[in-house]
């Protein structure tokens, strides 16, 4: 996990000692160099200091891509059945897309671990990515952008369940093969690593060594990671959530650092638009220059309405482009990218957009204002018939009271991102209170909660406190580079 160069051997016994114990650890094999020395590496360190109390099982994941690929997955578990270490081989099954192939494959993998991690009662995910994928990621992003790269992350949060570690991030491919031959172990070359039409194998070819990329890389990490704690700290003195839908900054906010500010903005416009990825570079430069100038106004950039008033800067989802999500009777989805739903009855629902109906209902927390449900009824009954949920059920909030929590807001801003609130429907019908109690609706934030790498998780996690939602789960690590944490 440290960007110091050291032996597969001993970066894996230092993994393991920084481990929490005990533990069980998934190891994703798929049968090539990398994988297969990092389970060899594990599976010796293990078995020579059972007093860190770990265990292995592995998984391996075939795709169904190409032919051959069940011979290698069935070889693979040969292997782990050789040295007693449990193994599931999951298949990537159903129709596969004709365009963007590897994303696809990527989210596929990373689900099908999940579930076997599940199946084994397994603590943490590992997986054998090297210094060698390091590089080539680092090239390649280094193509699209001027900006020093973290490259790609040590740890990262899959569904906020489970962590996937690379524990060999910072060893050579040359360093495990030469490990995998003292040892007479074959491994598996996957074709499509020489296969030029991917632009991975093509920056491979491209690539020369650095010596002083380690020294780059981590150096990347620490910013990166200063940059998530002053973000927290920035949420915590000058961000304000109204309603669960709509984000102020007060006016001293966007007087701070400027990249603090980059860092924050970015990331709350892809919570509040429910996108993956923080918006391009050309627009943040255009919302930094907006929100730090002096004229009022509003922009949009990244699907969310940034609204510079004198009291600070609004941000909510404009209201355009609001796809409906239909829910069969126990299914699960994600709507529009911030709300994660669950369907608890026993009839099919949809979740949409408020503007088409006004709610007649929003469920609140009283600690943090958190959006939880929200119905849709009579439009002439908008502020007046919300009420707040609490753990111990339902309470009405008068109107009196909601209006006196509301009234301070710039009612075009209110409005906006009410009307881009998620309203529940079954069967062309709005649900009421009762109903609406079996549909388990609570904020989704897009760029963290699929996949959320250890440089963002302080911000993460200050954010979901802001929303009253369910904290992340801590790295399952003692120590991160001989430091405790």
């Amino acid at each position: 996990m440290s960007p110091e160069a050291a032996s597969p051997q001993l970066t894996i016994l230092q993994f393991l000692t920084s481990l929490q114990s005990p533990a069980r650890i998934l190891a994703a094999i798929s049968g090539g160099s990398d994988s297969t020395g990092l389970l060899l590496l594990l599976d010796e360190a293990v078995k020579a200091a059972p007093h860190l109390k770990i265990s292995l099982c592995a998984a391996t994941v075939d795709h169904a891509l190409r032919a051959g690929s069940a011979d290698e997955a069935r070889d693979v578990a040969a292997l782990c059945a050789s040295l007693g270490i449990p193994h599931t081989t999951m298949i990537w099954e159903g129709d596969k897309p004709k365009t963007g192939i590897m994303a696809a494959a990527r989210e596929a993998r990373y689900g099908l671990l999940e579930t076997a991690a599940e199946s084994f009662e397994a603590d943490l995910i590992v997986t054998g990515h090297t210094f060698d994928d390091q590089r080539e990621t680092l090239q390649m992003r280094g193509m699209r952008t001027e900006q020093i790269s973290t490259g790609i992350a040590d740890a990262v949060l899959f569904n906020r369940r489970f962590w996937i570690l690379r524990p060999l991030l910072f060893s050579s491919r040359a360093d495990i093969r030469a490990f995998l031959k003292e040892r007479g172990v074959p491994w598996i070359d996957d074709p499509s690593n020489e296969d030029i039409k991917y632009e991975r194998v093509r920056m491979r070819r491209q690539l020369s060594d650095d010596a002083g990329m380690e020294k780059d890389i981590g150096a990347a990490w620490e910013e990166r990671l200063a940059l998530s704690s002053r973000g927290a700290e920035w949420l915590d003195r000058h961000f304000r959530l109204h309603g669960g839908l709509l984000g102020q900054v007060i006016p001293d906010g966007l007087r701070q650092d400027r990249a603090v500010l980059d860092y924050v903005l970015a990331r709350l416009a892809a919570v509040c638009g429910g996108q993956p990825f923080v918006p391009g570079r050309a627009q943040m430069e255009r919302v930094l220059t907006f929100a730090t100038g002096t004229g009022l106004g509003r922009m949009t950039a990244g699907r969310v309405v940034f609204d510079l008033r004198r009291d600070g800067l609004y941000l909510a989802r404009e209201s355009r482009g609001i796809l409906p999500l239909v829910l069969q009777p126990g299914e699960a989805g994600v709507w529009d990218g911030r709300f994660y739903a669950r369907n608890g009855l026993s009839t099919s629902i949809v979740v949409e957009a408020a503007t088409l109906y006004a709610p007649s209902f929003l469920c609140l927390s009283q600690e943090s204002s958190a959006s939880k449900s929200l119905g849709a009824k009579d439009t002439s009954r908008f502020i007046g018939s919300i009420t707040a949920q609490t753990r111990g059920g339902w309470i009405p909030v008068t109107s009196t009271g909601m209006r006196e929590r509301m009234h301070h807001l710039p009612k075009a801003a209110w409005k906006r991102a009410v009307a881009s609130a998620p309203a529940l429907t079954s069967e062309e019908a709005p649900l009421f209170e009762e109903s609406a109690r079996m549909v388990e609706l609570t904020p989704y934030f897009a760029p963290f909660d699929r996949f959320l790498t250890r440089f963002d998780f302080i911000f993460a996690n200050r954010l979901s406190a802001v929303f009253a939602t369910a904290p992340y789960a801590r790295l399952p690590l003692r120590s991160i580079d001989g430091k405790t944490i």
